[in-house]
């Protein structure tokens, strides 16, 4: 994220802090909930699936890396030669849609 968004993220978040609009929120004083999706993106993308996600938005990007790791974990629980071709040839399928997915996305962002 560009310093001057940053910055002007933070003066909106010391406003609404010093104005009370944080404060009686759904969740105050406990932990965030675990999000572990989060580690397959940068930390503003994360904030927005999450946001999206919570209204049950889940963006294609989320998903298709879902599929893929799971795609991944047939591949290394199968020993059948046919069964390990046909969960590559999966697994190269979801890659490449998520390619796609993640270059539009970030296409639409500029």
């Amino acid at each position: 994220m560009p310093l001057w968004l940053d910055r002007l993220a933070e003066r909106r978040m010391l406003k609404a802090r010093a104005e009370g609009k944080l404060s009686g929120l759904a969740g105050e004083g406990k932990p965030l909930p675990e999000h572990p999706e989060a580690a397959l993106v940068d930390p503003g993308e994360a904030i927005g699936f999450r946001i999206m996600a919570e209204h049950g938005a889940l963006p294609e990007e989320i998903q298709l890396k879902k599929q893929l790791a799971e795609a991944k974990a047939a591949y290394a629980a199968t020993t059948d030669p046919s069964d390990r071709r046909a969960a590559m040839v999966r697994i190269a399928e979801l890659d490449m849609k998520l390619s796609i997915a993640t270059e539009a996305r970030k296409r639409f962002m500029r």
